[in-house]
């Protein structure tokens, strides 16, 4: 457990931590890496699971002089750089596996040429020459070597701003891999990550966190400050109270690199933020896992995991330096000590002010929080994850529904389906149909007969799920809720009421759970349609505050459902050739 200075309520009212708390919290994540380094300084293998590329080792060095270069480059003690200056020495001669097609070490290669540029004076200039030469020659692959393509791209670039700073050639990296992720543009500051709909912290730990970098360190400023302004406009809604991202997507380890482009926003001078409430958002997220410990192994190393290990948080690319990447959301500490981010009073934060109900139509998502107990939740109507052509369901993205303080369970929650055979159909690729203020819709086919349009509308802590179904009379149609641990009950409630079509309700039990804890209960429902077209309704709550609203009144009338709530607010729906929101 880190050792953090005490709070101060009075610049820091919400969180507490001020810009010394980040600069203690940094400094104790580098000191729990240094019994670990190999040497000749080269390597940091840090204890555990191995990752599939076998150069964890790397990783540990690369991920861990991100975090050194923004402490030196804010005013830390250039000391810190010194292991990494010696391992330079060593690394390229081969202790680094070479960078090749589709392989980590590109991935590493960025975090290195970035930590070369932001601490240039104290590092770079000081290698001697025979040194240089052989990064220079390592690094080099990365703009010639071909590589995954999704954000991928933007390593390539990143290497590409080192050379060009020195006077060498990038081999066109640069606009090669700006080039590429046009393609990926959605709109509202959302990207797609590669070809399909991938939408998850990628969009700004990624996406959007390369270009800005480039663009701080004397890259074209445009498109990317005004695509970074337009999503970080919705994106502090996606913190909950408690610091807390979305548990939602891959890589999740990452865990408060989530704040990477909080501060990238102040970086370029484009946050849509008050100073305060970014460094709110910002300091919320990494001391919602480091004040406490509770993402710290009694060695002080992150963990595989979101607060301890936890192997389904994991993909195949997840070894033991990897949780590293999350120096990301130390990016903040390059702002000068006197900048307002540091010395403005905290504000809330968008969940703290009021009820969000967001609809994002590029990516299909609905963020959906609540003030009253500071809760998130995102309604996914847009990301799937899914290869051409299809593939089996992620549970990191094809739920309905994820949130700030529930995860996937092994079992179906948020989840709609046929039961076909005994068995539940999954969701499949994603369809958007639309998504606006309150509301978002999709459809998917869960065989290739059949045909599922949903649409979400949200009130309060409530969302109602409708579908129309078109599948053969007689056959069950389930929906399931949210999955809460056991660890949870008493603090969350969870509830999943039927409207319309749904007819018989269960309990499904998971001993496995999700990340917050063992022994999921995850409430379900099953109507069966009626002939070859269903219509079925329920009101799904997730709720840490208590709830005294009945469940909205349902009419059917024709092509239109009419949901009428408890305070009056009236909601159309257009059921007819394709799920809206009315007016």
């Amino acid at each position: 457990m880190l050792t953090l200075p005490d709070d101060d309520r009075s610049l820091s009212p919400y969180t507490g931590w001020t810009r010394a708390h980040w600069e203690t919290a940094a400094d104790g994540l580098l000191a729990a890496v240094e019994p670990y380094r190999s040497h000749d300084r080269s390597l940091v293998d840090l204890p555990g699971r191995a990752s599939w590329s076998h150069c964890d080792g790397l990783e540990g060095y690369a991920r861990t002089f991100l975090l050194a270069a923004f402490r030196v480059a804010g005013g830390g003690d250039p000391a810190l750089l010194e292991p990494y200056a010696e391992g330079l020495a060593a690394g390229p001669l081969g202790t680094w596996q070479p960078i090749t097609d589709r392989h980590q070490p590109m991935v590493e290669a960025a975090s290195i040429a970035i930590g070369l540029r932001l601490t240039r004076a104290w590092l770079w200039d000081r290698l001697p020459a025979a040194v240089q030469e052989r990064t220079l020659a390592w690094l080099g692959d990365a703009l010639i070597r071909e590589h995954v393509d999704n954000n991928w791209h933007l390593f390539p670039v990143t290497v590409a701003g080192l050379f060009r700073e020195l006077g060498l050639d990038d081999r066109g990296a640069t606009e090669r891999g700006l080039a590429r992720i046009e393609a990926w543009y959605e709109g509202d500051g959302w990207y797609r990550d590669g070809d399909g709909r991938n939408f998850d912290h990628y969009n700004g730990w990624a996406m959007h966190l390369y270009p800005a970098l480039h663009a701080y360190l004397g890259g074209p400023a445009e498109p990317y400050a005004s695509r970074l302004r337009a999503f970080l406009t919705n994106y502090g809604a996606a913190f909950d109270a408690n610091g807390s991202p979305v548990y939602q997507g891959r890589s999740l380890i990452y865990r408060f690199a989530a704040a990477a482009p909080v501060w990238a926003g102040e970086l370029l001078g484009v946050s849509p933020y008050s100073p305060g409430t970014a460094r709110r958002l910002a300091s919320g997220a990494v001391a919602h896992f480091l004040a406490d410990g509770r993402a710290l192994s009694r060695e002080g190393l992150l963990t595989l995991g979101w607060y301890g290990p936890h192997e389904p948080s994991l993909q195949a690319y997840s070894g033991s330096a990897s949780p590293y990447w999350a120096s990301k959301g130390f990016l903040g500490l390059l702002l000068p000590a006197d900048h307002p981010a540091w010395t403005s009073v905290e504000e809330p934060g968008p969940v703290e002010r009021a009820d969000q109900a967001i609809g994002l139509p590029g990516p299909g998502l609905l963020i959906h929080s609540t003030a009253a107990d500071g809760l998130v939740r995102l309604v996914n109507h847009g990301s799937d994850h899914q290869p051409p052509g299809g593939g089996p369901d992620d549970p990191l993205y094809q739920r309905m529904g994820y949130s700030t303080r529930t995860g996937p369970s092994s079992l179906p929650d948020n989840h709609v389906g046929l039961v076909i055979d005994g068995e539940v159909t999954p969701r499949g690729p994603i369809t958007p149909l639309g998504a606006g203020p309150g509301w978002a819709a999709s459809s998917c086919r869960p065989t290739p007969s059949t045909l599922i349009e949903s649409i979400s509308v949200v009130h309060g802590p409530h969302e109602v799920r409708l579908h129309h179904v078109t599948a053969p009379a007689g056959t069950v149609v389930r929906q399931t809720g949210w999955a809460v641990s056991a660890s949870a009950v008493g603090e969350l409630t969870s509830g999943l009421v039927p409207l319309h079509g749904f007819t018989h309700a269960t309990e499904l039990k998971d001993p496995e759970g999700t990340v917050f804890g063992p022994d999921a209960t995850i409430p379900a429902l099953d109507g069966v349609v009626p002939e070859t077209v269903g219509i079925f309704a329920c009101l799904v709550t997730l709720t840490a505050a208590p709830v005294a609203a009945a469940p909205p009144a349902f009419r059917l009338d024709g092509d239109r459902v009419v949901l009428t709530w408890a305070d009056g607010t009236v909601h159309e729906i257009d059921v007819a050739g394709g799920l809206s929101l009315a007016g």
